[in-house]
């Protein structure tokens, strides 16, 4: 049994993947468009030019499978209640990432030592998607 993230970023999946393509070395495993798909578009779903945006997506980030979809392209995604943790071998590698994911993003918690860490912190990306960053001890 496996479990894997699915994040629909509203219309802003392929911006979202080159992001963390520069930021954490992200490699696109598969892409299809909603143009691509068997099935015609529901216009109630999806606006006018949605055609040429991601139904789904597949993209590794280390060893870990993150699927993505522009869902409905509303252009506004919603990541609550939702973190993902990012854990890094190295506090120079922590830094050096976490300083990229808070690159047009907020950051909640700056990267500090921690009873459980050497270096953890808290970030919001651009798209919404709060990250916790930490050093595996």
């Amino acid at each position: 049994m496996e479990v894997e993230s699915y994040l629909c970023f509203e219309g802003r999946t392929e911006e979202a993947f080159e992001f963390y393509r520069q930021a954490l070395g992200a490699e696109q495993t598969m892409k299809m468009l909603f143009k691509d798909s068997p099935m015609p578009m529901d216009p109630k779903m999806h606006p006018p030019g949605s055609e040429n945006k991601v139904m789904h997506m597949s993209f590794r980030i280390g060893k870990t499978t993150i699927l993505a979809s522009d869902g409905r392209c509303s252009g506004a995604p919603k990541f609550e209640g939702v973190s993902l943790a990012l854990s890094l071998p190295t506090d120079d590698e922590a830094q050096r990432r976490f300083n990229a994911l808070a690159d047009g993003g907020e950051v909640n918690m700056p990267l500090a030592p921690t009873f459980f860490s050497s270096n953890f912190g808290i970030v919001v990306d651009r798209f919404g998607l709060r990250w916790m960053v930490l050093v595996a001890q």
